[in-house]
């Protein structure tokens, strides 16, 4: 079985750093994906959709480092769904993208080379 995900698109805002337990660095960012169709009467319809992406270890703190809101990223990863319940009783799921490979297509450093770590 396969899972696995591949995004280009921007950040929706900076990245989040924090870390667990025993000191691993954890970072978390939206990125915000574009598509655009015609309709039947000839007008374009654009689409956005925003996804939450995990990133663990140095590729969590390269991310913190080099990467914020409007950097654009390549993200390749897996889904993964998790449950939880709420102060109201209530079930809640998000899915994230836990990611393996982030590359920096632009940053907030004015370097325009990808990085990949």
């Amino acid at each position: 079985m396969i899972n696995r995900v591949t995004l280009v698109g921007r950040l929706g805002a900076d990245v989040e750093l924090r870390y667990t337990p025993s000191g691993k660095p954890v970072t978390t960012f939206r990125v915000a994906t574009d598509s655009s169709h015609k309709g039947p009467d000839g007008s374009r319809t654009k689409r956005t959709d925003w996804h939450s992406v995990v990133a663990f270890g140095s590729t969590a703190q390269a991310c913190a480092d080099y990467i914020g809101k409007g950097s654009l990223v390549f993200v390749e990863g897996s889904l993964r769904t998790r449950k939880w319940t709420g102060e109201d009783k209530v079930e809640r799921f998000s899915t994230e993208v836990i990611a393996r490979l982030v590359r920096f297509l632009d940053n907030r450093r004015g370097n325009t080379e990808a990085a990949e770590f």
